[in-house]
């Protein structure tokens, strides 16, 4: 029973759950402070709704994934998405058609939640729900064979529009959400680039064209500035209408996506990719915490 536990946290990827609904509520909070109405069961409702969902991407990604996943050889990204450090689908430890249950189950929870919200939000919600695993299985399946990243430009897509989704629960269409996906979809890119760097040994083994297959180590470190750069150019913009605890959140995440950067340029390495993912995550932590901390403060 302990080995079959330890398959699902690692299917799941458990130890990073509390970053999405953390991400999600500060579109939340964010929303909040343009239309009111936050309150306790909202903010519940869209933390366990994001919880689902995105733990139904994870699962979906590897049910995509289980067969490439099995020509692994380098073990160092697995244990560091994954809290055992194992593929359980690509292993045989969980059966695809386990998983597949599991993925439904998440998906019906999570709709369920979704229905609850008031119309159209519920909508809203939904059809991201809809079109982030769209795009998951999209690029799960087109990076395997392609000649210009439409893959990568497409699929993380999914990742940007969550805090959106927790912002269109209570709000609606504007000016804010629109900035608030461009701020996160070009770290959405940034973060994709280090993922690839870090994970190229893999990728080549799995025939996968990535960032750095496609256009060598040179070519994703200035992927990897590129939208680094373009998503401090985008908060600039949504931090003007922000107050200075967000401003402060935010600065301290520029400071950690600046090391990040520098250790991946110095290096050049999968190793220093690797070392800095941390450092990107924490960005991403520290901007949900401001919007959060800014909003209801």
């Amino acid at each position: 029973m302990r080995e079959v536990v330890k398959a699902y946290l690692d299917l799941t990827r458990a130890h990073f759950a509390i970053v999405w609904p953390v991400l999600a509520l500060s579109g939340l909070a964010l929303a909040s402070t343009r239309y009111g109405g936050l309150s306790w069961i909202l903010a519940g409702k869209v933390a366990l709704a994001a919880l689902f969902g995105f733990e139904a991407g994870m699962v979906l990604n590897d049910i995509v994934d289980r067969r490439p996943d099995t020509r692994d050889i380098d073990p160092r990204m697995t244990r560091y998405w994954r809290p055992f450090g194992t593929r359980p689908l690509a292993a045989g430890t969980i059966p695809p058609s386990h998983a597949l249950a599991l993925f439904a189950l998440l998906v019906l929870a999570t709709g369920a939640i979704i229905l609850t919200l008031p119309w159209p939000h519920s909508g809203y919600v939904g059809a991201i729900m809809a079109a982030s695993y769209g795009l998951e299985a999209f690029y799960q399946l087109k990076k395997r064979d392609q000649r210009f990243p439409v893959a990568q430009l497409a699929g993380r897509i999914d990742l940007a529009l969550f805090p959106v989704a927790g912002y269109l629960a209570l709000g609606f269409p504007d000016i804010t959400a629109l900035l608030l996906f461009l701020v996160f979809y070009p770290w959405a890119e940034a973060h994709l680039g280090v993922n690839d760097l870090a994970d190229v040994v893999n990728d080549r083994e799995r025939g996968m064209k990535t960032i750095p297959v496609l256009f060598g180590t040179g070519g994703c470190i200035a992927w990897i500035t590129l939208f680094s750069l373009v998503h401090v150019a985008t908060s600039l913009l949504l931090l003007s209408s922000l107050g200075i605890l967000a401003r402060a959140g935010f600065l301290a995440g520029f400071l950690l996506l600046l090391l990040a950067n520098l250790r991946i340029t110095r290096h050049r390495t999968p190793e220093a990719a690797l070392g800095a993912l941390p450092l990107f995550h924490g960005s991403l932590f520290l901007y949900a915490a401001a919007l959060i901390l800014g909003s209801v403060l």
